[in-house]
């Protein structure tokens, strides 16, 4: 199995940020729960931009 560099939270469609005065908090809209950008769930599902570089390194057809 071949190592994804891609697969995180931060490149997911469900990836939201919610700036406050004292912080940023991440969370997935999918999921409903605070998340971090480098975390991975098996549910991942890439931005567009993402799937673009993927396409044009040949990590995917």
């Amino acid at each position: 199995m071949t190592v994804n560099p891609y697969h995180c939270c931060a490149t997911c469609i469900h990836f939201r940020g919610l700036k406050t005065d004292q912080k940023t908090a991440y969370f997935c809209s999918r999921l409903g729960y605070e998340t971090k950008t480098t975390y991975q769930f098996s549910c991942w599902e890439p931005k567009e931009q993402v799937v673009k570089l993927m396409k044009k390194r040949g990590m995917i057809s």
